[in-house]
């Protein structure tokens, strides 16, 4: 069972728990637990895709009930009439908030994209970040004596393939667990001594008006067990106070992160 975080006749929402993928893919062909299918049983109604969160990230993902809602909120999307909000733990002291307008080169993929023709090409993309809170814990890790560590906000304006986790690479303030772009070492170590053993990187809130309704929408989405004892053990348990707190029946786990 997935938490329904909104539904109506037209719309469905859920929480998706880390490590879950959003649909079958060739990703893991032997994999047969997937929001769609879940979703699907769960409410008894074939459902829509209009946007996607990669397997390792968890929150809110919004779902059609309909093939022409679907259009209509894709189109919101695609217009960037959407307001997405996510939360990260990022290795390292991030100071402030800016908007970073850093372009980024389309990332093939080496099956999906094995025919491709055309060389990728850089894409504009742009995020919006703010420091929250940071954080200096007395463990060794890597060649640092201390792990310090930054609780950041971000607003994606575009939708570029890991455009968050790149961005702030771009910035030497790789998100935790981020095993495609990170640092192993520091997500070994943020794994084996405070349990962040799961890309930290969540989709906190979505910020929408209702294709059919015209309302304006906020759907928010609580934190795992994993964020919870985060945010215990650094200190942090006020600084996100807008985002509720939820126990999944069973926490899943993002594909080996501290390989």
């Amino acid at each position: 069972m997935l938490e329904i975080l909104y539904q109506d006749e037209w719309l469905v929402a859920v929480n998706k728990p880390a490590g879950w993928l959003v649909h079958r893919s060739w990703l893991d062909r032997n994999e047969k637990v997937v929001v769609m299918q879940t979703v699907r049983d769960q409410i008894g109604q074939h459902v829509f895709t209009v946007h996607r969160l990669d397997r390792p990230t968890s929150g809110v993902l919004l779902m059609a009930l309909s093939s022409e809602v679907a259009h209509l909120l894709a189109q919101q999307f695609e217009q960037h009439q959407m307001q997405k909000t996510y939360h990260a733990v990022l290795r390292g002291w991030l100071e402030g908030g800016a908007t970073l307008d850093y372009p980024l080169v389309e990332e093939l993929d080496k099956i999906a994209d094995k025919f491709a023709t055309q060389e990728p090409v850089a894409q504009p993309a742009v995020t919006d970040y703010q420091a929250l809170a940071h954080v200096e814990m007395p463990v060794a890790i890597s060649r640092y004596n201390t792990a310090r560590y930054t609780l950041v906000e971000m607003a994606p304006h575009t939708g570029r393939k890991h455009q968050l986790r790149r961005h702030m690479v771009h910035l030497r303030h790789p998100i935790i667990g981020d095993s495609a772009h990170g640092d192993l070492r520091q997500n070994r170590g943020a794994a084996a001594h405070f349990g962040l053993n799961r890309l930290m990187l969540h989709a906190s809130a979505l910020s929408f008006t209702h294709p059919v309704t015209g309302e304006p929408l906020v759907i928010r989405a609580g934190l795992d067990s994993v964020w919870q004892q985060m945010l215990e053990q650094f200190g942090w348990q006020d600084q996100i106070p807008d985002v509720p707190r939820v126990e999944f029946a069973i926490d899943a786990v993002q594909d080996k992160p501290t390989e």
